[in-house]
């Protein structure tokens, strides 16, 4: 990954919460800390990133479990996920910055906005449901789940406990190709080197373990994001869709747990920094330049 000049981003380990989070970081500026989902890394935001370094320093870790940082037994629910992040901008000296979510990034980024008021400047929350809020009625077999290409048939298959692991073994790359080419409306998006390295990243031992896990935690993010939603977010609130996905949706979600919400629907599907880079950029940059603050 390179920033705004061509140079290679700086990459580094961070001791944090009981795990090791392996990280990326580049540019200068007020912070802004990208969040990506499953099933990818922190290369998910390689488009992205030169467009914001100019104006910002970038932190792109790897969550927990996932891509290059460490793979623990345990800690796959939202809240301790954002703890994960929130030790690791205060090991990078950020003491305030701009979430940057999308998927369960977005999950995982609203709750640290929650927990963390005093130094979340504001939110962007990209195509995501929240587990609690909905999330769990597209798991249902219905015809209106099937006709808007959002029925989440993997999500019960993933919560059953062994079978799972046992089927894909030896066959990450069929899956990991086949969900990141289908939930999106321009599957070509998927470029070779970013199948390469999600199935490098997922294929390692306890890559698989620690995706289902995210998956199986969904219970208990149900329960943490309705307490949480409790106090309504006061920071501003970005909410991006993908016409072909979630959509009107993530608006709709981000509008229960914050008061200051603006929605955009871009003509996408669900992986928008791999997608349409340069229309995210054009509708971040004026968004996080507005609720900023200095360095």
């Amino acid at each position: 990954m390179f920033d705004h000049d061509g140079n290679p981003v700086r990459t580094g380990r961070a001791a944090v919460n009981g795990t090791s989070l392996h990280y990326r970081t580049a540019g200068s500026g007020p912070a802004v800390v990208l969040l990506h989902g499953v099933p990818k890394t922190g290369y998910h935001w390689r488009y992205l990133l030169p467009k914001l370094t100019p104006h910002y320093t970038v932190v792109v870790p790897d969550l927990r479990g996932l891509g290059d940082s460490a793979r623990p037994a345990d800690g796959y629910d939202s809240v301790t996920m954002s703890e994960d992040v929130a030790e690791l901008m205060t090991a990078l000296g950020h003491e305030t910055y701009a979430v940057v979510g999308e998927d369960w990034g977005a999950v995982i980024g609203y709750q640290l906005a929650a927990r963390h008021r005093d130094r979340v400047t504001s939110l962007v929350f990209a195509e995501a449901l929240f587990p609690g809020f909905g999330f769990e009625d597209h798991t249902a077999l219905t015809a209106e789940n099937v006709a808007s290409g959002m029925h989440l048939w993997h999500l019960g298959f993933y919560f059953q406990p062994d079978v799972p692991e046992m089927l894909i073994a030896g066959r990450e790359r069929e899956l990991i190709t086949y969900l990141i080419k289908f939930e999106r409306s321009r599957p070509d998006s998927a470029t070779p080197d970013a199948i390469e390295e999600y199935v490098r990243c997922y294929s390692m031992p306890g890559g698989i373990r620690a995706m289902l896990a995210i998956y199986r935690a969904m219970l208990v993010d149900a329960e943490q994001n309705r307490q949480a939603a409790q106090r309504k977010l006061d920071l501003p609130v970005l909410a991006l869709g993908g016409s072909a996905f979630i959509g009107e949706r993530a608006e709709s979600q981000a509008r229960i747990v914050a008061g200051d919400v603006t929605g955009l629907v871009f003509d996408a599907g669900h992986d928008l920094a791999e997608e349409v880079p340069d229309e995210m950029a054009d509708a971040l940059l004026p968004f996080l330049a507005k609720h900023q603050q200095p360095a």
